[in-house]
């Protein structure tokens, strides 16, 4: 299942040509990956209670098409589960007619506090935490 979060760009994350830094648009990622995680159940006090913290360890932009000042972007958040380690979230910034704008693309992983290692199948982790995995593609 797709998640959505409409979000409207700030005239501080723009660069001195008029244009949504690159930085903004991790940022944009970030928030919307949160308000997922949150909207399918995940309490972050509760997932670290359990000594368990999110990881971002690969990320890569891809610009499409120019977004400025005062746009409204709807950014789409899918996870992809699979053996071992890592998951991946790909996510995409869509401007109000619906033109992709940029996509960005994460490596991510589920770090057991207590032992500094990633911990193995982490969407089973997710599931149990989670009351609506179906947002996190479980």
């Amino acid at each position: 299942m797709t998640f959505r979060l409409t979000t409207a760009v700030r005239t501080d994350d723009l660069d001195l040509n008029g244009h949504v830094r690159g930085p903004a648009y991790l940022a944009y990622a970030d928030h919307a990956r949160w308000e997922c995680l949150w909207a399918a159940g995940i309490d972050p006090d509760r997932l670290c209670a359990k000594g368990l913290g999110p990881v971002n360890l690969e990320t890569t932009i891809r610009f499409r098409r120019e977004l400025r000042a005062r746009a409204t972007i709807t950014v789409t958040t899918d996870f992809t589960w699979g053996p071992g380690k890592v998951s991946r979230v790909s996510q995409e910034f869509h401007d109000p007619d619906g033109v992709l704008v940029a996509e960005v693309t994460s490596v991510s992983g589920l770090l057991d506090l207590t032992r500094w290692r990633l911990v193995e199948e982490p969407g089973g982790y997710w599931r149990a935490l989670a009351d609506r995995p179906e947002l996190l593609g479980l």
